[in-house]
């Protein structure tokens, strides 16, 4: 069976050049669509039925990843109890290509009798739905690529387009930074890659850390970190409170093992590693990755700007995240 290659090519090419055409969108009602959603002091509350309603999904999933609170609503739904989820303060999206579906047009009405700011996306200024919306982006008349013309395929793609445009020109106007964008997805591929060694460490924000001064003798040491919540090493601090070593686990088990008793007099100075490797909190945990197969050690000392203890980052940490170096 041979397939017609030459047209699916067709249809990409022509949601592409349908995407180009509709790049005049971006006007003075665009930026005014844009300032809505900038200063909603609600949510960003998009809706739409069909194949627009899949957009619409989507461009409230993207607002919302973006730092713009957002959620979808069902036009049929909401005529069943979901209307509870508006409230003044929010601005509703609406994606309808001809503006005229009695759902769409049942829910518009609704909407304004809450005195809801309504910004449409479709095909037709002059539809029910656009004489009803505080801005209207109008996409004009647009050829579907389906081999009937009917099914949405050019409309749906450029919505989307429309859609992507708004959420991230708010998302950029409001400095949305990368910390924040992992933030929103920490578990995904790429949040785990951005997340930071403060993010990923075993202790948080005033928690005990496991440390020891450097005239603590072994004994006073291990007395002092007992209570600590899981660790696999020490961080020894000189008087002023700066890191000065680490001692691991493995390094007390070698002590002990060699040392016998003796072992519990000796200071943390004698036995501690003072060389050792450490890392910033706002480091990205892919170095701290890094580090711990550059120089296979398992425990990584997390410092502040003037090198004192804030933390511990255990490898098995970056496993359970799924970081890659």
């Amino acid at each position: 069976m041979e397939f017609d290659l030459d047209y699916a090519r067709k249809v990409i090419e022509a949601e592409a050049e349908a995407i180009k055409a509709v790049a005049p969108i971006v006007n003075e009602r665009f930026a005014k669509a844009v300032e809505m959603i900038y200063n909603c002091k609600g949510a960003c509350i998009v809706t739409g039925i069909g194949k627009a309603g899949i957009i619409g999904r989507k461009i409230s999933a993207t607002l919302a990843s973006t730092g713009t609170p957002s959620h979808f609503l069902h036009p049929a739904e909401a005529v069943h109890g979901d209307l509870g989820r508006l409230r003044k303060e929010d601005i509703v999206i609406v994606l309808s290509y001809g503006g005229e579906t009695d759902e769409v047009i049942r829910l518009i009405n609704l909407v304004k009798q809450q005195q809801i700011k309504l910004i449409a996306i479709t095909g037709d200024s002059e539809s029910t739905l656009s004489q009803h919306s505080d801005v209207v982006l109008c996409m004009g008349e647009l050829s579907e690529a389906c081999p009937l013309g009917v099914a949405p395929s050019v409309s749906t793609t450029c919505m989307l387009a429309i859609g992507d445009a708004l959420a991230f020109t708010v998302m950029k106007e409001r400095k949305f930074s990368v910390e924040d964008y992992v933030r929103f997805h920490p578990g995904g591929s790429l949040g785990a890659k951005l997340m930071t060694v403060e993010q990923s460490m075993i202790f948080k924000q005033g928690e005990k850390l496991p440390i020891a001064e450097v005239t603590d003798t072994v004994k006073q040491m291990l007395k002092k970190t007992k209570d600590v919540k899981r660790h696999g090493a020490v961080m020894v601090v000189d008087s002023n409170g700066k890191l000065a070593g680490i001692v691991t686990d493995a390094d007390l088990r070698r002590l002990i093992t060699k040392q016998g008793q003796k072992a519990f007099e000796l200071k943390a100075s004698d036995i501690m590693t003072s060389d050792c490797k450490k890392i910033r909190a706002d480091a990205l945990a892919a170095e701290a990755t890094a580090i711990f197969h550059k120089y296979r050690i398992d425990e990584l000392p997390v410092v502040d700007a003037d090198n004192r203890p804030v933390g511990l980052i255990d490898v098995q940490d970056i496993l359970t995240i799924k970081v890659v170096g």
